[in-house]
């Protein structure tokens, strides 16, 4: 869920430091021994992407300089706090030209790592953002724009890169607001019709009257109303690519028509004498069930099978849940520059919190949403506060909306103002107080920590022992100490220890 942080150091010690550094952030960690293993980490392909790569400028085989050059020449776009001894102006001036999204200096604290950490996952989200949006509004937007960590939408992205390759008729088919335009614009952008007229039509919300005349053109006189010659979404695409987003919602009067245009690549606009030839890649979307509407004998057969020579689905946003924190951030830095507001980012909470919601209405939902928090926030940061709505439908999240008395503007009658809090509550997380406000007894503490684990690792005692810290003699013991005799006679018998073995 968290950005991968690959931590680049030649001394052990300050890669251990680190590391458990790191890792009280929330964040997942590899770590290296130099620049050159740090290059074929970034390069590998079979391994998770890299979020995040804290560099040391001093190393015997490849410094962090060199890194940063290879970089910049390979294209990769992962960014980079780089840290060193010696913290002189020089150094700092050049790694930021190379590319360094941050400097620290050796020994770094916590506080001051944490703020760097946020600063540059921001300040990466804003700019994938702004590249995002300027390479679609050129019709340039490729795949590579697309980021992700889910192994369905790598599939996804491999499928439509083939299809980029070449003319074949592409059905996107998906949940609405999954992301079918946005792939749609990446399979022109890496096709030869790259910057070329990209035309989106919503089927769905089209004029059932006016299917014709806004899809094919009309001549001037066509019908009434018609006081001027039209050309039509065929003929503004020409030599691009049409976008036919809901095309299950098209009259079947206008599917002959689009059948048409797809087998002949001419169209007939309204009132027209003569067809007009035209040039235009077709890619079609829908979030209905197509076959089944064939069946219903509310699509055409032909058409669908024209339609779905290469189908692509778009998986649902909960079926690629580690998508969802990139793309939080991803839309609270652009919201939050768009609204003039100062944020870093989200809390570890609230990422938890948006990670374990289903998303019914997908990327856009989630998008909306956080616009939605970004207006709202108070903090420099948006927390859990942020998604009432959001955090009274996940579990583990509780609500509580107290009553804040005010005052009317009749007769000065005080009413009652509902103001929301959200707070956390991880059910795995041990009290430590007791009742009275005391620390609680470290063996009640222990007892309920193995009585977790026996649940949670399913009275695997090897796995528990291991993850414990402690041997299994000694946890069969603790068991009989804390009142657990039946677990740990059940699994002390032959019959457990050779399950739990194998």
């Amino acid at each position: 869920m968290n950005p991968l942080v690959l931590i680049a150091d030649d001394d052990p010690v300050q890669r251990r430091l680190l590391d458990a550094m790191v890792r009280r952030f929330g964040y997942d960690v590899e770590t290296v021994d130099g620049g050159e293993a740090a290059m074929s980490r970034l390069d590998a392909a079979d391994k998770p992407p890299v979020g995040i790569l804290i560099l040391d400028l001093v190393m015997p085989d490849l410094d962090g300089m060199g890194v940063l050059g290879r970089m910049r020449e390979r294209g990769v776009a992962v960014p980079v706090i780089v840290q060193t001894a010696h913290g002189s102006i020089e150094a700092v001036i050049s790694a930021m030209r190379a590319g360094a999204g941050d400097f620290v200096v050796k020994p770094v604290g916590a506080e001051r790592l944490q703020v760097s950490i946020k600063n540059v996952l921001k300040t990466d989200a804003l700019e994938s953002e702004v590249r995002r949006m300027t390479r679609k509004a050129s019709g340039t937007l490729g795949f590579k724009d697309i980021a992700t960590r889910s192994p369905e939408m790598e599939r996804i992205i491999r499928l439509g890169e083939r299809a980029a390759k070449s003319t074949i008729p592409v059905l996107i088919e998906g949940e609405s607001g999954v992301g079918k335009e946005l792939i749609a614009r990446a399979i022109q952008g890496g096709s030869d019709r790259k910057g070329k007229p990209f035309i989106t039509v919503n089927c769905g919300a089209l004029p059932e009257n006016l299917v014709e005349s806004i899809l094919f053109g009309h001549e001037k006189g066509a019908f009434t109303g018609a006081t001027e010659k039209h050309a039509g979404k065929f003929l503004e695409a020409n030599g691009g690519t049409l976008f036919l987003d809901e095309v299950g919602e098209l009259p079947l009067e206008t599917q002959v028509k689009l059948l048409r245009a797809l087998q002949e690549g001419e169209i007939d606009p309204v009132g027209g004498k003569r067809p007009v030839k035209v040039d235009v890649r077709l890619i079609s979307a829908t979030n209905q069930n197509l076959i089944e509407q064939v069946r219903k004998g509310a699509f055409r057969e032909d058409l669908y099978y024209r339609l779905n020579v290469f189908p692509i689905a778009i998986p649902p946003l909960r079926a690629r849940r580690d998508d969802i924190a990139d793309l939080a951030r991803r839309f609270a830095a652009r919201f939050a520059a768009e609204e003039g507001r100062k944020l870093r980012g989200l809390t570890a909470e609230a990422l938890a919190l948006l990670h374990r919601y289903d998303w019914p209405g997908n990327v856009r939902q989630l998008e909306n949403t956080i616009f939605r928090a970004v207006v709202l926030a108070d903090g420099d940061e948006l927390t859990v506060a942020e998604f009432p709505q959001i955090a009274q439908q996940v579990e583990g999240f509780d609500v509580r909306v107290p009553a804040v008395p005010a005052m009317t503007a009749q007769a000065n009658q005080p009413v009652h103002r509902e103001i929301v809090r959200v707070e956390v509550r991880d059910p795995n997380v041990l009290k430590l107080l007791d009742e009275t406000g005391h620390v609680r007894k470290l063996e009640q503490l222990e007892a309920e920590t193995i009585k977790f684990a026996l649940a949670h690792y399913r009275q695997q005692m090897s796995e528990m022992a291991r993850r414990l810290g402690i041997g299994r003699s000694t946890l069969y013991r603790k068991m009989k100490d804390y009142g657990f005799e039946e677990a740990a006679d059940t699994v002390g018998s032959p019959a457990s220890s050779a399950s739990d073995a194998a």
